[in-house]
């Protein structure tokens, strides 16, 4: 039986798709596949075909850093030896150069090999390709990736941003890894146990109905000020939640 990660993506089979897979429902017990995640879309400009691990170091351990700073679990672990030197370098304690040594040698030991395993398997779809163990160990940017990039990252960038934060809050009210998770059994997405605000998490929950409103099908905007900006519990697309006339349907997210 398809699993509902399965119908979310064959639906519509886009590269923008995959990697929503990968970043809405990735295992998650660390934050490692957010700033991997981050950083290759950074870095597919279309220059290069292999990123050295040295060079790709540096923009995963800063989000990672950045993070910590505000959430200082980035794990479900006890103890990290990796988040620890992050910390130590947030303390002025580490030197960037020591970070990126630190990060080359222990911050992609689980990230790279699980990065496209979604649920039970692998997505078909790979954004890079595993080359450390060449001459010049790093990975290989794929054209899935470039290709995603060049349509523009900002969007990407900002679904992964809102749930990384939805991963942390989760982590820090000790309740499930999945804040918001898919029930296989309606499809239907399934908050936590504790009611918590949703309004900042919208690029994240907009990133599980592809940024299209679930009730008319029209796109939907995570822009404040946009006509049709979402309502993380709203009645219908394009009509106001305070309309008493609107016609009730199920929150938009």
């Amino acid at each position: 039986m398809p699993t509902a990660v399965d119908r979310f993506i064959s639906v519509t089979p886009t590269t923008e798709n995959y990697l929503r897979g990968v970043v809405l429902f990735g295992r998650n017990v660390a934050s490692y596949k957010f700033a991997l995640a981050k950083s290759l879309l950074e870095l597919s400009d279309g220059t290069k075909e292999v990123v050295p691990l040295g060079e790709l170091a540096a923009p995963y351990s800063r989000h990672i850093c950045e993070h910590l700073r505000s959430a200082p679990r980035q794990a479900t672990s006890s103890s990290s030896q990796y988040l620890e030197a992050c910390r130590k370098f947030n303390d002025g304690d580490l030197s960037a150069e020591a970070l990126r040594d630190e990060t080359v040698r222990r911050g992609f030991n689980n990230v790279i090999d699980a990065f496209h395993v979604v649920g039970p398997g692998v997505i078909p779809v790979r954004f890079f390709v595993d080359e450390r163990r060449s001459p010049t160990p790093g990975v290989r940017l794929t054209d899935a990736l470039v290709e995603l990039a060049a349509k523009g990252t900002a969007q990407a960038l900002a679904e992964i941003e809102a749930r990384w934060r939805l991963v942390e809050t989760a982590w820090s009210l000790d309740i499930s890894r999945s804040l918001i998770a898919y029930d296989e059994g309606t499809g239907l997405l399934v908050p936590g146990a504790r009611r918590v605000a949703l309004t900042s998490a919208r690029d994240a929950l907009n990133g599980y109905q592809k940024r299209t409103c679930f009730y008319c099908h029209r796109p939907v905007s995570t822009v404040s000020k946009d006509v049709d900006v979402a309502d993380v519990d709203h009645l219908s697309h394009g009509v106001s939640s305070k309309d008493p006339m609107a016609s009730p349907a199920r929150a938009q997210g």
